[in-house]
């Protein structure tokens, strides 16, 4: 273990003493994957096991403590069984995030329907404005949340325009693109029914839930802010794995306004973006068809 592991792993057990009001010692730390972003551990501890991740502050300024604050927003807007920030922190260029460790089980007979029903009943909760008081991330893009009365407008100005700003800063954005968004914003305003602003995880794909030991889903990872619900809806369709009776019992609980089907794709072309500017011009083809069909 090298000076600044030793460090790092201090901050966490100091963290965890006082969080807990206990003393504890950890015993082991383990590397457990993560993905593009960041590196994940899990902490076996005289008191348990728990979980962090770390990536570089440099790169991903403030990501931990917006993720930290979008826990605590799903907790408060949901009756899901949230895990929240122990504690964030930094050291050196190395920041991090410690949580509790949730250990994966079976779904239990009712999960898809309860996981619907659970969504439905976030999406209820509302506010005055579409956005948020404070910036976030989706993935590993900043997402702009500035609160905004209109969503036709926060979709355009907090969504799309930023994205494709990036896009064209990277060169991934050719004149046919930048002109066919132009002609969606000046459409955008009559494409999605008038909603009011809903609760949304911000980013809804099976990577970001999983089945808690009570056999029911739980969501983190979030990018939250007040919405559109569809979007949400969208996201969970993008890369599929949600079962049917997911949006069953969401009907039931919240029914989507008529042709919600027919707009996914308008909702995906935010996260397609994201993709395009994460990952390179291979999602350049998905947007474009998107494009020629509502611009």
């Amino acid at each position: 273990m090298d000076r600044t592991t030793g460090e790092l792993h201090e901050q966490w057990a100091k963290a965890l003493c006082k969080s807990l009001n206990i003393s504890l010692s950890i015993n082991s730390v383990g590397v457990i994957g993560g993905g593009s972003i960041n590196d994940a551990h899990r902490i076996q501890t005289s008191h348990g096991t728990f979980f962090a991740k770390t990536n570089e502050h440099e790169a991903y300024p403030g990501m931990f403590e917006a993720e930290a604050k979008g826990l605590k927003f799903l907790h408060e807007h949901s009756s899901f069984k949230i895990p929240q920030s122990i504690e964030t922190g930094l050291l050196e260029d190395t920041q991090w995030i410690l949580m509790p460790y949730i250990k994966s089980a079976s779904k239990k007979s009712s999960f898809w329907e309860d996981f619907g029903r659970r969504i439905a009943e976030m999406h209820r909760k509302t506010n005055n404005s579409f956005g948020l008081d404070y910036a976030n991330y989706l993935g590993s893009l900043p997402q702009y949340n500035n609160p905004t009365e209109n969503w036709s407008d926060f979709f355009v100005n907090q969504r799309l325009k930023p994205q494709l700003k990036m896009a064209e800063e990277r060169s991934l954005a050719n004149p046919e693109m930048i002109r066919y968004f132009e002609k969606l914003y000046k459409k955008a305003y009559d494409l999605f029914p008038v909603e009011p602003p809903a609760a949304l995880h911000g980013d809804l794909w099976t990577g970001n839930f999983m089945t808690s030991e009570d056999g029911d889903a739980t969501i983190f990872d979030p990018a939250v802010h007040f919405g559109h619900r569809e979007m949400d809806i969208a996201m969970s369709k993008l890369f599929g794995g949600f079962d049917k009776r997911f949006y069953e019992a969401y009907n039931e609980e919240y029914p989507m306004e008529k042709g919600w089907e027919n707009r996914l794709p308008l909702a995906n072309i935010y996260p397609l973006m994201a993709h395009v500017n994460i990952f390179g011009g291979s999602y350049t083809s998905q947007v474009m068809g998107i494009l020629r069909k509502y611009a």
